[in-house]
């Protein structure tokens, strides 16, 4: 279950089978079932969460009810409201699952004494932060200046795999829209 945690690691900061065998001892395997949450709003955030198997999403609900998406997760990545995360402050995002998921979670003790004792866990952890903000950076410039035909066409092209799991009312929560406008939107695209 340790396997694509130990590549995703390996690809950017590569470790000795000690060095794995470190990190596993601080890794805790979790299962959610579709719709399951990982964290619920006004919780403290107690893991980062890297994605084995499944999707996942985090969102906010409006005051109307309708969620807010502001980010998905596949294999591969890390899903987390790291803002309560560090601060130990109450999340201010719902985390579940999509799809049936297979997870490793790091608690905050695991992950500050992972930072402590193993620098390359150090350098993972600033490698993992900075992409997270380098693609946070790449949708704010899109959302304020690209049409919305170039923004599903950027969204599209960067995460196919996203496009193919997640059903579009999702999408277009994701990129702000109505379903129906998103609908616009790929019809348009269609005509062209």
């Amino acid at each position: 279950m340790y396997e694509l945690f130990f590549q995703n690691f390996n690809k950017k900061v590569p470790l000795t089978t000690s060095e794995e065998e470190q990190i596993k001892r601080y890794l805790t395997p979790k299962k959610l079932r579709k719709k399951q949450y990982l964290l619920q709003e006004g919780d403290v955030c107690k893991s980062i969460a890297f994605i084995e198997k499944g999707a996942l999403k985090a969102y906010s609900v409006d005051e109307n009810g309708n969620e807010r998406i502001i980010q998905f997760g596949v294999e591969g990545w890390v899903i987390s409201d790291l803002y309560s995360f560090l601060t130990s402050e109450p999340a201010t995002y719902n985390i579940d699952a999509i799809e049936d998921a297979e997870l490793m979670l790091i608690s905050k003790s695991a992950h500050e004494a992972l930072l402590q004792h193993l620098p390359k866990y150090e350098t993972f952890t600033r490698l993992n932060i900075t992409g997270a903000y380098l693609a946070m950076q790449r949708r704010l410039t899109s959302i304020i200046s690209s049409s919305l035909e170039e923004r599903y066409v950027n969204f599209t092209t960067l995460y196919p795999e996203i496009v193919q799991r997640v059903p579009q009312h999702m999408i277009a929560s994701y990129m702000g829209l109505t379903p129906e406008t998103l609908s616009r939107v790929r019809q348009k695209m269609i005509r062209k």
